[in-house]
């Protein structure tokens, strides 16, 4: 392994901007379909990555941004409850991975294993992503995510089906750090296409400053609405969990235990409270700079304080905020028809590799039960009136799959599958 922690300041600086490259189609993508500021999600992100490095000691080489397992609640929240109550929302989920931290440094790593296993994080997954799916689609038929028309049918389709293509093609056949930047590359192809039809809101990106102020947005605490959305947290953990055994995989580095899960979910929470707090997105750690890491074998958490210098910076351009607030609804929803079908992958990938066994009775009630209620629109609570509110979605599939586990027996035979076929 090379000697990462004395590399020369220019190659960390230019590593840093290689790292936000990678990160930034993800990045932007979240707060383009929730409606929140781009340029806020930038500053939010960049400003997470530096605090999640302070409370873990700058050890670990992760870089935190937009989490896409909110965009659903904080879509539904916005509506319901007001961007300044979601943001609220926003923050209390930031505590969740606090306490989840806590609970780790307390009863240690088993307790995650035990509240949250294979079979509740799977399904609770797989309802992330399926759930999102109809706006997926609409957004691809050039709709908004309620089914409103945007632009016609022909033009959106011939938008977002080459965006879809040019993605799918760079993510499958793509070589090195291009492999990498699937997202940037659908976009650019999308949005190519999109001035060619003419549907691009030249005049905005024209009338914007060079220099502007983000547009944060302070939070306003509403019980109803932060009860609706920090169930949803407890995916992000999840995958806040992966990626930092993932990125411990790459470098050779076991972070669970230095500097330690619990510092790394109170680092985690501290970024998402934080960005509630600016009227940004939940932060969580990226996949696709894990990714990077591997590749450039540069495992320095150097660079992602510059990959976060950068993003702050990024964050005052005005012209580049209304430069990716013009992208059409079309080139998005071309790209989340992958992006969301592989979050259900993902969960699907996560009871396959841990041998969820589906002929057992409890494991069957708990997918099945999950599935149904975060993908089909129960809710429990005062009814789904204008003014009523309740669990739903996402969030109650998250609290009834954890139920579930608890109450019914046998939640550690997973461990013992697992276990069984790696005997000799």
């Amino acid at each position: 392994m090379q000697d990462e922690f004395n590399d020369p300041l220019w190659r960390q600086i230019v590593s840093g901007a290689q790292m936000l490259f990678v990160a930034f189609g993800a990045l932007v993508l979240m707060p383009l379909i929730t409606g929140l500021d781009p340029n806020v999600a930038l500053f939010t992100a960049g400003l997470g990555t530096i605090l999640f490095q302070v409370v873990t000691g700058r050890q670990v080489p992760v870089f935190l941004a937009s989490s896409f397992a909110f965009i659903t609640p904080i879509i539904l929240a916005k509506g319901q409850f007001g961007l300044a109550e979601t943001m609220g929302g926003v923050m209390a989920a930031g505590f969740v991975y606090t306490f989840l931290g806590l609970a780790v440094k307390i009863k240690g790593t088993g307790f995650i294993d035990r509240l949250l296993p294979p079979v509740v994080i799977g399904p609770v997954i797989i309802a992330i992503g399926l759930a999102m799916a109809p706006i997926a689609a609409n957004m691809a038929m050039g709709k908004a995510g309620d089914g409103s028309v945007l632009m016609p049918y022909s033009t959106a389709m011939m938008i977002s089906m080459p965006a879809l293509l040019t993605t799918l093609i760079v993510a499958v056949f793509g070589k090195g750090i291009f492999r990498l930047v699937p997202i940037i590359a659908g976009v650019l192809v999308g949005f190519a296409l999109s001035f060619a039809f003419g549907v691009v809101d030249v005049a905005r990106i024209a009338a914007a400053p060079w220099l502007e102020l983000p547009k944060f947005t302070a939070p306003a605490f509403n019980w109803q609405a932060i009860l609706f959305i920090v169930p949803v947290a407890l995916a992000p953990a999840i995958e806040h969990i992966g990626g930092v055994i993932a990125v411990g995989s790459v470098t050779g580095r076991d972070y669970l235990k230095t500097p330690g899960l619990h510092r790394t979910l109170l680092g985690d929470g501290i970024a998402t409270t934080t960005a509630g707090l600016f009227g940004g997105p939940p932060n969580t750690t990226y996949a696709e700079v894990t990714g990077a890491v591997m590749l450039t074998k540069n495992y320095n958490p150097k660079i992602m304080t510059w990959a976060a210098i950068f993003a702050i910076v990024l964050a005052f351009i005005g012209k580049f905020g209304a430069l990716l607030q013009s992208i059409p609804v079309p080139v998005m929803g071309g790209i989340l028809c992958l992006l969301f079908g592989s979050i259900a992958a993902v969960g699907m990938n996560t009871m396959i590799r841990h041998k969820i066994d589906l002929s057992e009775a409890r494991n069957l009630v708990i997918v099945s039960v999950t599935l149904v209620f975060g993908i089909g629109g129960v809710l429990v609570g005062s009814g789904d009136g204008p003014d009523d509110w309740g669990l739903k979605g996402i969030a109650l599939c998250a609290i009834v799959a954890i139920g579930l586990n608890l109450l019914l027996p046998g939640n550690d035979s997973w461990k013992k599958k697992v276990m069984d076929d790696h005997l000799p």
